[in-house]
Formats: C-alpha cells, sequence, structure tokens
C-alpha cells in the first residue's frame, strides 16, 4: 500500500487586501439615480434635446432583449439535464403556476375594490365624443379577445428558430424545457453538450456584466425622453389616478408581498435594498425585462438553485404580473368613471374574470399592458374604447410602477418557491440578504 506523505502542503496565500475602499459612485445603483435626476433635469429644462436622448434607451433595451433569449435556454437546460429528479420539475412548474395565480388574482381583486374606493375618475365628465379615438385606434387593432386555447396555442413556436428570432419568452421556455429533458433522458452520451451549455452559460453572464456597463447611459436616455415627450406638467390633471396606483403599488409590495416574504423567512425591505440596482433600472426604463438577467443572477445567489431560477422568473414575467393586475382593474374603472360609464356589479365581475387572462403576457415589453387593457375593456360595449385617450399620454408614467412590482414580485415568487422546496433555509436566506 502506498503511503502518505507526513509534509503538510503549504497553506495558500491569502489574497491581497485592497487599500483602496470602493467609492460610491462606482456602484452601478448609484450611478443608474443619478442618471435618472440628469435625465429629468433634462427633460424639464430642455425638453427637444431629451427627446432625442431616446436611441440611448431604446439601444440599451435592444442589447439586453438580443441575449434574454439565450440566457433562459442555457440556464434551464443545464438545470433540468443536472437534476437527477425529473419529477422535480413538474413539480417545480405546477407550484410556481399556482402561486402566480393565486398573487395576480389577488392584485387584480385590490385594483377593483380601491377603483371603487378612491373613485380616481369621478368628476371628470368627459364626453367622450370628443375624446381623439385615433389615438387609440392602433392599440385596439392590435388588442383582440384571446380564448385559453389562443393564449395556449401561441405558446408553440412555428419552428425552434423561430422561438428565438421572436424572442417570445415562453416559446423558448417551451424549447428549453423540451431540450432539457431530452438531455437528462439520454445521459452520459449528451454530457459533452450539457458541459459546453454550462461554459456557454458563463459566457453569456460574462456578456451580460459588460452590457450592464451601459445601464446608466440607457437610463439617462430613457428617463430624458419620457419627461421632455411627456412633461412633468401632463401629470397634474391625472395626478389623482396616478396618486392612487403608485400607493396601491407600493402598498402591495410592502403589505402583500411583504406579508408573504416574513411567511418564508425573510423581509421584503431586505429583498428590495438587495436589488436596488435593478428597481431603479426597470423605473427608469419602464420595462422588466433589462433587469432579468442580474435579477436571475442574485436569486442565484440567495441560494435558489439555477434550475428552479430558470424556470420560475421567466414564466413568472408571463403569468406572474401583479403590477399590471393592480393597472388594469384600476384603470378600467377610471376609464368608466371619467366617462361617466355606470357599472354593474356584474359588469365588473367581468372585467375581472377577462383581466385574469389578458393580463398574462403584458409585463416586459413596454405597451403591452395597455394593448391589454383595451382588450379588456372591449369586452364591455357600454365603455368607451376611446376613453383610453385619457391615460395613453401618461402610461409610460404608469408603466414604471407597473413593471417595477411585476419585476419585485417574481422575484418573492422565485425565493418562495424555492422555501417550498427546502432549496434553502431562513437563516441562509437571511445572511445571504445582508445586513
Amino acid at each position: 500500500m502506498m503511503g502518505v506523505s507526513a509534509t503538510p502542503l503549504p497553506a495558500p496565500a491569502a489574497p491581497p487586501v485592497s487599500s483602496r475602499k470602493k467609492t460610491f459612485y462606482t456602484t452601478l445603483w448609484v450611478q443608474v439615480l443619478l442618471a435618472i435626476g440628469l435625465a429629468i433635469a433634462l427633460g424639464y429644462f430642455s425638453p427637444d434635446r431629451s427627446i432625442a436622448m431616446k436611441p440611448l434607451g431604446d439601444a440599451f433595451i435592444k442589447l439586453i432583449t438580443m441575449i434574454i433569449s439565450l440566457i433562459i435556454f442555457c440556464t434551464v437546460v443545464t438545470g433540468i439535464a443536472g437534476m437527477q429528479d425529473m419529477k422535480k420539475v413538474g413539480r417545480v412548474g405546477g407550484k410556481a403556476l399556482v402561486y402566480f395565480e393565486i398573487v395576480s388574482t389577488m392584485a387584480l381583486l385590490i385594483g377593483l375594490v380601491v377603483g371603487n374606493l378612491v373613485r380616481p375618475g369621478s368628476g371628470f365628465n368627459v364626453n367622450p365624443a370628443t375624446l381623439d379615438a385615433k389615438a387609440v385606434a392602433d392599440y385596439a387593432g392590435q388588442a383582440k379577445a384571446q380564448s385559453a386555447t389562443d393564449f395556449l396555442m401561441h405558446i408553440i413556436p412555428n419552428t425552434v428558430v423561430d422561438a428565438f428570432a421572436k424572442g417570445d419568452i415562453l416559446e423558448v421556455l417551451l424549447v428549453a424545457i423540451l431540450f432539457g429533458f431530452a438531455l437528462s433522458a439520454v445521459g452520459p452520451r449528451c454530457k459533452p453538450l450539457v458541459d459546453l451549455f454550462n461554459a456557454l452559460t458563463h459566457a453569456v453572464f460574462g456578456v451580460v456584466n459588460i452590457l450592464m456597463r451601459f445601464a446608466p447611459i440607457g437610463a439617462f436616455g430613457a428617463m430624458a425622453f419620457t419627461v421632455g415627450k411627456y412633461g412633468l406638467i401632463s401629470l397634474g390633471p391625472l395626478a389623482k389616478l396616478i396618486g392612487t396606483f403608485y400607493a396601491t403599488s407600493i402598498l402591495f409590495v410592502l403589505l402583500v408581498l411583504g406579508a408573504i416574504a416574513r411567511a418564508a423567512g425573510f423581509g421584503i425591505i431586505r429583498f428590495l435594498v438587495y436589488i436596488k440596482e435593478e428597481i431603479l433600472l426597470v423605473l427608469a426604463m419602464s420595462s422588466s425585462e433589462p433587469a432579468l438577467p442580474t435579477l436571475m443572477e442574485k436569486l442565484e445567489k440567495l441560494g435558489c438553485s439555477k434550475s428552479l431560477v430558470g424556470l420560475v422568473v421567466p414564466t413568472g414575467y408571463s403569468f406572474n404580473t401583479d403590477g399590471t393586475s393592480i393597472y388594469m382593474t384600476l384603470a378600467a374603472l377610471f376609464v368608466a368613471q371619467a366617462t361617466n360609464t355606470q357599472l354593474t356589479l356584474m359588469q365588473q365581475l367581468t372585467i375581472f374574470s377577462v383581466a385574469i387572462l389578458t393580463s398574462k403576457g403584458a409585463s416586459g415589453v413596454q405597451g403591452a399592458a395597455f394593448i391589454a387593457l383595451v382588450g379588456t375593456l372591449s369586452v364591455i360595449p357600454t365603455i368607451p374604447v376611446a376613453g383610453m385617450a385619457l391615460i395613453l399620454g401618461i402610461d409610460r408614467f404608469m408603466s414604471m410602477f407597473r413593471a417595477t412590482v411585476n419585476m419585485i414580485g417574481n422575484g418573492v415568487a422565485t425565493i418562495v418557491v424555492a422555501r417550498w422546496e427546502k432549496e434553502v433555509d431562513g437563516a441562509t436566506l437571511r445572511r445571504n440578504l445582508g445586513p
């Protein structure tokens, strides 16, 4: 038998401690916050120049969007292929969908209740005939009633390549799940391919880290355009609606999501601080998609498995739309109240029921929630769809909070499902969230 040398191996050298403390202005959230402040100032004092900044925001969104499909595909494929228990995939997906439906339906109900209690549209006394119906015509053309069958058929792409070409999250997710199951079923023969996707995943997130350096520039361009195009003064006439929606969204996050977070063993405030960069980015861009890659990365650092994050977060972007849900029922009642359209309880419940379906898939992309709302209102003929022109000008300001609540809700949902799966315990979670 071979002897083992008693000579101890030299201890690894301690990494050098940097004598220079990281300055506050080098952190991403500070840079994004400064960019937002500068953009608001430029939009207020020089609207024309601010509108010209729009390509900066659009370019950054396109840069992130171009790589999201690849991130989802690689993350889900490697996660499922590396799972020993294939039943876990179905179990995680089932738990996530049940959670999504319960919480998003609760958000729709909250929007309906707040709309009836606060009545943000009362007192407008708008004559629908005086509204610019053409302004909503383009959105009305895109909005159409969609049955559950239509929605499910939409998830299936025409071809595998078509899913990536369109960048549809749900279609890419379906392809990734099938591919992951196939690699897992084949076993060791596909190990080189699994290793390749693992390496590709690291490379893709490396690209994300490079792109995120441009986040302050993108945030500046998007916010400058919003303020320059619509102006802060445009918020005045509709301040009650905006204030009601903002307050409802904040209370939903702190109270509803806060209670869910507490039950899962962590504090919502600490989680919000943990994802502050993503919150500021979504607020500035009015879209939750730019924050998806880094949100997934941070959730993995908290202790959630790569496969669980890869399944829950992308699915949640279409099925767990808490902010959009609050907006849809609240805005629908606003339009009815502003045009003096009396709604019966049955009509309100009809709006609620239709919104359960139309709100799905209305997150991430700018303007999708507005289109979904037009489609929802079309089922109640007594509500003039032209009344949507009242809130068209402020939709960009509304979408800031819509997208932010959607993103926060998906982060909380992922942690909750991970806790149900016992992937991370409460103590580890609180420790990773930091002080």
